[in-house]
């Protein structure tokens, strides 16, 4: 199995070959008997497919001849109706007309006349779509609006053609060459026969069907007058098409000038009686019986290949179903053995495998290769604050963020806990590739993580401490504690960053431990200690590692004044050799030690004492750990302290975060119901950065929400910040909360708030964190004027 992201595959053992070629045998012989089953269901189909095509075939040319014969028919019948009526004109019509004599003038309005009316009972009586009489030279002779005049105009040079046709000329038998048998043995019969003759042509870009007769003729022995013929023309694409349609079943059928067809359509081709020239194309849907049952054979065609495919299926999973949970087995057995259960990805033990194989292959190589050590920063926190499962989908999400980052060739994999382990391999241009990978890594450990269906937010980040290979030797344990001692410095360094190792480093490997020890040191000489000055004790001969202090920054009212109303204590530690140090430099050390509650309970003691002496109406605020809140006698420990030091309970104010109330776990709750019985003030810190419920509120009863300072920092920049602001204070106004703004740094700040309506502010403007000795503001009713002085960039 080869996990997704890793360059290196796990070689499955020879003992396993037997297996395999079991595997393989059983699967020829079954996949031989599938091909013929499949083979013979595909003979099946290819023969029903070429019959149904032969059907289609047939069926479509049958439907031809159909469609040509029926328009040789309608030429025929076009010939034989104007055949006829020409005989009656020329039997009855004609000879009356002839006998009536009279001036040239005359005849000529009488011959008009008479081609008006012929013209018309042709359209009328037949259902010509247009008739016209006319003489030898294609001249009208008849009585014709200038529509009419105009439309015939267009068409004359197609009817001369037709004019001149040998077959109008003499008198040679009783039909045209065109008309079939069957109209030639009616004609026959006729007692005065005419000669006709009718053409498909096209007109009007139009396929027509065009027919002439003469509708005069002189007895033999008389004078031949001027001949006159008569023109019917009958369109096929109109409702002539519509007949021949429903006649011979031609579904949606259409004229078109191209054989512009649908892939379900055919087109027939509409040639000229005169020249063979294409006129059009009749097009239509066939009805091709072939298909129809093609279409009813193949879902049973289909059904039955799938069973007979259902059927050697199953059968392949009977006959092998035993090797494969072999198989299985063994695979599952070496997953558990070199894969992390949560993450999928290598453990300590395929870590080991890869790096030496690593180290083996670039022995005597110039390749170079890197191991870098990861650790989630604040992942504690986590664990504590949301859950061990909320701890586990963070572990999964910080894998795939990760693993995403990386090159295919690379190698991630979980040691343990929130301990990550890269190998990089092939860096050529490690000055570049290493720094891009860390920095990217690091970026993207650095976002929020949704977590419980989004109903929690964690922001972690990452620390990373690489090492080069050759760089700092080939022995795989010595890159190891290299690695790690990089990684100390990236933690030491603030988190969030990336270290590699150089020499320099070296003897820093136990700085981290030693660190620890000395916190622990200091505090076990400060919980001795009482507040007025040390007692003689054993550990007074140990060495000194300083000492830790409380500061305090003041908290004001946004009225009257400005005047204090309270401070908040800030753990800081005097080192005899590193200096004064931020809770950022030990904070970290002592929740890996275990120190944070004791530290904690120090802070707590210390700031109560201070403030009994501060003036009845001020409050101490002291920041609390969610592991504190999770302390089943948390609450009894605060009481101990305040009756220990004398401190009413109102005058106590604990600062939680708002991580600490987001699993809404009941010890919690009740731990601060507990505290509240008692007049303890209960504040929400840096409001509006983490996972903000404002049912939390409600159900934990908040006395305070503090406003973080990066919203306070917008205020004049962007609009976005004092909106922020105005909506938090709005909301805490409607509930009975107080309010204080963190970060205040200019006057401008100071005034926006207040008009706001914050009921208290805190920040640089009033005071820098100062210890107890610089207080002053409780002692000197004047020196709140004397604060507001102190420098914005003073550094705490």
């Amino acid at each position: 199995m080869v996990s997704r992201g890793l360059g290196l595959q796990i070689v499955v053992p020879s003992s396993s070959n037997t297996f395999q070629q079991s595997w393989i045998a059983s699967g020829r012989i079954l996949f031989l008997i599938a091909v013929s089953g499949l083979g013979a269901i595909g003979l099946v189909v290819l023969s029903a497919l070429w019959a149904g095509t032969e059907s289609d075939a047939a069926a479509l040319d049958r439907q031809r001849q159909l469609v040509n014969a029926r328009l040789r028919e309608q030429v025929d019948q076009v010939a034989h109706v104007i055949g006829q009526f020409g005989n009656g004109y020329l039997t009855r019509v004609y000879p009356a007309a002839r006998s009536t004599g009279g001036s040239s003038s005359l005849e000529a309005v009488l011959t008009a006349a008479a081609g008006s009316a012929i013209s018309q009972t042709a359209m009328s009586a037949f259902g010509y779509d247009q008739a016209f009489v006319v003489d030898e030279k294609a001249q009208l002779l008849m009585l014709a609006d200038a529509q009419t005049e105009k439309r015939y105009r267009w068409m004359k040079p197609l009817f001369l053609p037709l004019l001149q046709d040998a077959r109008l000329g003499v008198r040679q038998g009783t039909v045209s060459e065109r008309t079939p048998s069957s109209m030639e043995s009616r004609l026959a019969n006729a007692t005065r026969s005419n000669r006709a003759l009718a053409n498909l042509m096209r007109l009007e870009g139009r396929p027509t069907i065009v027919g002439v007769v003469a509708i005069n003729e002189a007895d033999q022995g008389q004078q031949q007058p001027t001949r006159q013929f008569l023109i019917v023309v009958r369109f096929i694409d109109g409702a002539a098409l519509d007949e021949l349609s429903r006649q011979q079943g031609l579904n949606g059928a259409r004229f078109a000038r191209t054989a512009d067809a649908d892939e379900n359509e055919v087109a027939f081709q509409i040639d000229a009686t005169a020249n063979g020239e294409p006129i059009g194309f009749i097009v239509w849907r066939p009805d091709l019986p072939g298909s129809r049952v093609i279409g009813r054979l193949m879902p049973a065609l289909s059904i039955a290949a799938l069973v007979i495919a259902i059927l050697f299926s199953v059968l392949l999973v009977r006959l092998r179903s035993s090797l494969g949970e072999l198989k299985k087995s063994e695979l599952h057995a070496r997953q558990l053995a070199l894969h992390d259960v949560l993450t999928d990805l290598p453990n300590r033990a395929l870590f080991a495998i890869r790096f030496d194989e690593c180290l083996a292959e670039t022995k005597n190589s110039a390749e170079r290769s890197a191991v870098a050590l990861l650790d989630l920063d604040r992942f504690k926190a986590v664990n504590d604050t949301f859950g061990h499962a909320a701890g586990d989908e963070l572990i999964r999400m910080a894998a795939e963020r990760i693993r995403s980052i990386l090159r295919p060739g690379d190698t991630l994999a979980r040691l343990g806990g929130d301990e990550f382990a890269l190998l990089l391999r092939d860096i050529k241009d490690h000055d570049q590739v290493l720094p891009a990978i860390c920095e990217a890594i690091v970026a993207e450990l650095g976002k929020p993580f949704p977590l419980l269906r989004g109903e929690a937010v964690a922001r972690v980040g990452g620390s990373i401490g690489v090492t080069v290979v050759p760089d700092a030797g080939r022995n795989a344990d010595d890159i190891m504690r290299y690695a790690d001692v990089a990684l100390y410095e990236a933690k030491m360094g603030g988190r969030g960053q990336w270290r590699v190792y150089s020499p320099s480093m070296d003897g820093g490997r136990n700085a981290r431990d030693i660190l620890k020890n000395e916190l622990r040191e200091v505090l076990a000489k400060s919980m001795t200690s009482s507040g007025d000055g040390p007692r003689s004790d054993p550990a007074a001969n140990r060495p000194d590692f300083g000492s830790l202090e409380v500061y305090y920054q003041t908290v004001h009212r946004a009225e009257g004044g400005y005047s204090a109303s309270g401070a908040e204590a800030l753990v800081r530690w005097r080192h005899s050799q590193r200096g004064l140090l931020t809770p950022a430099s030990f904070i970290p050390v002592a929740e890996e030690g275990g120190l944070i509650d004791a530290l904690g309970f120090w802070v707590l003691r210390e700031a109560c004492r201070a403030a009994c002496k501060w003036p009845e109406d001020t409050f101490v605020a002291v920041n609390v750990s969610p592991a504190q809140l999770r302390r089943p006698n948390f609450a009894e420990e605060v009481f101990a302290v305040l009756q220990e030091s004398g401190l009413p309970p109102s005058r106590l104010e604990l600062e939680l975060t708002e991580s600490s109330l987001i699993e809404d776990n009941s010890d919690v709750y009740s731990v601060l119901k507990s505290l509240r019985s008692r007049g303890i003030q209960i504040s929400l810190d840096d409001f509006g950065t983490g996972f903000s419920c404002l049912s939390h509120l409600m159900r934990f009863d908040i006395d305070r929400i503090k406003i973080d300072r990066s919203f306070v920092s917008l205020l004049g920049t962007k609009a976005n910040g004092a909106a922020i602001i105005g909506a938090i204070v709005a909301l805490s106004r409607n509930l009975g909360i107080s309010t204080t703004a963190e970060g205040v740094e200019t006057e401008y700040q100071r005034d926006f708030l207040a008009a706001l309506g914050c009921t208290d502010l805190q920040g640089y403007f009033f005071s820098k964190p100062v210890p107890l000795r610089e207080l002053d503001c409780f002692r000197e009713p004047e020196s709140t004027t004397r604060l507001l002085t102190i420098a914005p960039g003073a550094v705490a």
